[in-house]
């Protein structure tokens, strides 16, 4: 089965086609489509999910699944939340390679999130991800799944694999930030990895039930 992710980031689209490989979907970005991303008016992860999914699944004409994720702070009252991707201001520059914008908008993000801490004791947060699957554009019954991964937030940024916030999320389970950990450990234990085990679960049961 051919399943359209709405989104471009080459991070999720890797995570995800680990953690949904039990059904054997072909997983394709948007991207590659040549399908544009779609706008993300709304306050919540769930509300941007649906808008992205119906988007892409209205552009391929066939099924899609969005992602819409972030980083919750409690001390921030929930910020960056689903600014989270844009949390900081940074000059576009003309021909800069996708990637190479993405991790200059990622350093810019941690940096900002640092500042805004700087006069507050409580560093709980976590990572949540919002997944929405719809079978086509119309589909009143799409599938929502939701993980949560808890930690704590760091004065300064540690390891080097992931992306985003990665490395200022401590997760005390493995004593180690979300950047420091291997491949397995996070898609075992990540936001995400909850989330699309949720999402195996309810695909079985809808769409490919017997």
């Amino acid at each position: 089965m051919k399943l359209v992710l709405a989104s471009n980031n080459p991070g999720k689209l890797a995570e995800l086609r680990v953690l949904l490989a039990p059904l054997a979907l072909d997983l394709v970005a948007q991207g590659n489509l040549e399908i544009l991303e779609a706008e993300e008016p709304h306050a919540t992860f769930l509300e941007n999910a649906l808008v992205k999914a119906r988007h892409a699944a209205r552009a391929s004409g066939g099924a899609a699944i969005a992602d819409d994720s972030g980083l919750v702070v409690d001390a921030l009252d929930g910020a960056p939340g689903v600014f989270s991707a844009h949390y900081a201001p940074i000059e576009v520059v003309a021909g800069e390679p996708r990637e190479a914008l993405r991790k200059r908008q990622d350093a810019a993000n941690n940096a900002h999130l640092l500042e805004q801490l700087k006069s507050h004791s409580n560093r709980r947060a976590r990572f949540v991800a919002t997944l929405v699957a719809v079978r086509h554009e119309r589909d009143p019954e799409p599938l929502v799944a939701v993980g949560r991964w808890h930690g704590v937030l760091l004065d300064a940024p540690r390891g080097a694999a992931g992306f985003g916030y990665d490395p200022l999320l401590y997760i005390p389970a493995f004593g180690k930030t979300v950047a420091e950990l291997e491949l397995a450990e996070k898609n075992a234990a990540s936001h995400r990895a909850l989330a699309a085990w949720q999402m195996l679960g309810l695909m079985r049961d809808a769409w490919l039930p017997g």
